[in-house]
């Protein structure tokens, strides 16, 4: 199918531009925009390189079936161009993705095969072994095989690394990569190899990857960890990643990816992802290292749209242990949504029920506390609600204080933890007020708030 006309001409060719209100020495550091592409990411390129190489060489035949491992990315890619091109599209992902990319693939029209993201090579439930055995029992199928697919670095040495090298205007003393299937890396070392071979490769690699290992000793020197960052960083070597070329490697852990990310976004404007942050953070490691002047480019690479819910939402972080929050040594530090900052979730007790069943829903809790001042004098859940208007729906208009519950468990905030366990117990929520019954209201604690706690405090 001929591109001119269609959305499949709007892939490549993105601004690359300066970031100014960040710290990166005496280097000056500018990000190219791949976020710009269709669905928003740099693997739109190689989604469109490998189906029309799979269609040159008659790998696959109208009406196939294209296979894919992808942790998101190169998946929506892949959708993009199959539904232009009138394929259909299995994609196997780990459970780790975000939402908002799993709903944007299949709005795209893609099969989504979720699977496990703690496990490695080998297991039966590794996303690319699913993928790859698919394959083989699909027939007039194709695996797409983005980790050994030549046209994957292809399409970034014959287009990322001119586009980079065209508009740095030929000065180009650093470029910061990541790794997910090597693509990017190895295209663009093969480039830059041939017209500027000073240009340091530089590895962005999430802690918890092997990869900075190998490219620092030669080998695999540690098992894979696991971390949040979506898209890069890998527990094996894929076929199509060359490491040769990289003279340095960072390791970044995700606080310092997702808050390099938000960082960005402050003071620069531009809104990427997780994988953005890793580079970021990566690159501005390496200019701060530099005693002369350097021109380093690195990349936005996708949209943080698909992760407005996660990195971009105060209390995921909170959750996950990544967001600086002062400590109390205090159950506060338990809770997440607290009633000082203006994050609880409260209903009045003259509220009317739609109204407690529109903010469960919008702020995606089961129970509200019902406040009168600053004190609580009731709980509402979803269960008190359902009971309350199954049989009358029209009883949604009744007020809040007609369903809610009134025996309450109330903590004081300077409690041990160990007391929370009888209230969780009862299967009640912890209600945490200073100086217990009668105080002013503090927040909520849950069993998920707690369990989050304890995992926090893993080494």
């Amino acid at each position: 199918m001929p591109r001119d006309g269609t959305v499949l001409q709007t892939i490549g060719n993105t601004p690359l531009v300066e970031l100014r209100n960040l710290d990166s020495g005496c280097c000056r550091l500018f990000v190219k925009l791949e976020n710009q592409n269709p669905t928003g990411s740099i693997k739109d390129r190689i989604g469109l390189s490998m189906i029309e190489a799979a269609e040159r060489d008659g790998r696959i035949k109208p009406g196939g079936t294209l296979i894919e491992a992808t942790a998101g990315n190169t998946g929506l890619g892949l959708a993009l161009v199959a539904a232009q091109k009138g394929y259909k599209l299995i994609l196997v992902i780990p459970d780790k993705m975000a939402q908002e990319k799993i709903l944007h693939l299949r709005a795209l029209g893609a099969e989504t095969r979720l699977t496990r993201s703690d496990v490695g090579k080998g297991h039966p439930e590794y996303y690319q072994d699913i993928a790859e055995r698919l394959a083989g029992e699909i027939p007039n199928s194709f695996y797409v095989n983005q980790f050994a697919n030549p046209a994957n670095p292809l399409a970034h040495e014959t287009t990322t690394g001119p586009e980079i090298w065209a508009q740095m205007q030929q000065q180009v003393d650093a470029v910061v990569c990541g790794v997910g299937s090597g693509g990017t890396l190895t295209g663009l070392s093969r480039y830059f190899a041939r017209v500027s071979p000073a240009t340091d490769i530089v590895l962005a690699d999430p802690l918890g990857s092997v990869l900075t290992d190998v490219v620092r000793t030669g080998k695999i020197q540690k098992e894979a960890g696991t971390w949040l960052v979506e898209g890069i960083g890998e527990d094996f070597i894929p076929p199509n990643c060359d490491l040769a070329r990289v003279r340095h490697a960072y390791e970044i852990s995700d606080a310092e990816s997702f808050l390099t990310a938000r960082e960005v976004l402050a003071k620069e404007g531009y809104l990427g992802g997780s994988s953005t942050g890793t580079l970021v953070a990566a690159a501005l490691r390496y200019c701060r290292e530099q005693t002369v002047p350097k021109r380093v480019v690195t990349f936005i690479c996708d949209s943080g749209n698909k992760y407005l819910g996660k990195m971009y939402n105060d209390f995921w972080m909170f959750e996950q242990g990544l967001l600086p929050r002062p400590k109390h040594g205090t159950l506060v530090d338990l809770i997440v949504r607290r009633y000082q900052e203006g994050s609880a979730v409260t209903l009045a007790p003259s509220d009317s029920l739609l109204l407690a069943y529109r903010r469960m829903k919008l702020f995606e809790v089961s129970q509200i506390p019902v406040m009168e001042g600053e004190r609580v004098i009731g709980i509402l859940d979803e269960s008190d609600l359902l009971l309350h208007v199954y049989s009358a729906p029209e009883r949604f208009k009744d007020r809040v204080d007609t369903a809610m519950v009134t025996n309450v468990d109330i903590i004081a905030s300077d409690a041990p933890v160990a007391d929370l366990l009888p209230i969780f117990q009862r299967d009640h929520v912890a209600i945490v007020a200073d100086g217990g019954a009668g105080g002013r209201f503090v927040g909520l604690i849950t069993k998920i708030d707690l369990l989050n706690y304890l995992r926090q405090q893993l080494v």
